[in-house]
């Protein structure tokens, strides 16, 4: 088996970066950057499924990228239309879940009602969880978080001596996904740039040159062999 001797995270979480720049280097419009990029999530979800992964999280759209030209804005919007209308027997058959993690009231009516539809006819799915986070914003889900606390202490819900890490998890995007146990950022950046900011409190992380269109399934594993050389302390020491 190809996981034999890896230790493999539970949760994965992925920064998918390097589409425009693989465009760029193509002399091709970052649209169609964007759309190889896709093509490679899907494979990147059959991967993580066949190694045992329950949960992969991935940055498809921040909540920044709304300040991108029109253009690149709406094709990245057509582009999640065209996504779950082409794949959705491909998911299904790959026991994917989907959930969507975000201000997605935000997003265009059209690419609103194709999450919320993806997201409801997978829900009995259980091979692994597909977490994609649109117009989403690590700093954003925090005071978001903190004002559903604030609502329900005004409203007598919660105490204020009840709000513990444990219990503001609640007031989060996704309470019931276990923090990301390994982030990979392919692309050259060495930065999170706001994705996860909570969860990814010890997290590894792992950073790679290579552009995320051409990520590949070894490129994946040499990410978990690395994983699996870390030792994961939580800020105790081992004896």
């Amino acid at each position: 088996m190809k996981n034999q001797g890896l230790i493999i995270p539970e949760h994965l979480a992925i920064i998918m970066d390097g589409n425009g720049r693989w465009a760029k280097k193509r002399l091709l419009p970052r649209k169609v950057g964007h759309r190889y990029g896709a093509e490679k999530l899907r494979q990147v979800v059959r991967w993580s499924a066949d190694y045992g992964i329950k949960y992969l999280s991935v940055y498809a759209f921040s909540a920044e990228n709304w300040a991108r030209s029109a253009d690149e804005v709406n094709a990245l919007m057509n582009l999640i239309v065209e996504f779950f209308g082409k794949y959705e027997d491909e998911l299904r058959e790959e026991g994917v879940r989907l959930r969507f993690t975000g201000e997605l009231s935000d997003l265009p009516e059209k690419s609103l009602q194709v999450v919320k539809q993806a997201e409801l006819d997978s829900k009995d799915r259980d091979r692994i969880m597909l977490n994609i986070a649109l117009s989403y914003g690590g700093r954003q889900e925090i005071v978001r978080a903190s004002r559903l606390f604030g609502q329900d202490l005004l409203e007598n819900q919660i105490a204020i001596d009840e709000l513990t890490l444990e219990n503001f998890r609640n007031y989060l995007f996704t309470p019931d996904i276990p923090d990301p146990d390994l982030l990979i950022r392919p692309g050259g950046e060495v930065r999170i740039s706001n994705f996860l900011l909570w969860q990814l409190s010890y997290t590894e992380l792992y950073f790679s040159d290579v552009l995320w269109p051409d990520y590949s399934e070894d490129d994946l594993y040499q990410a978990l062999v690395e994983y699996s050389k870390r030792e994961r302390r939580y800020g105790k020491v081992n004896k």
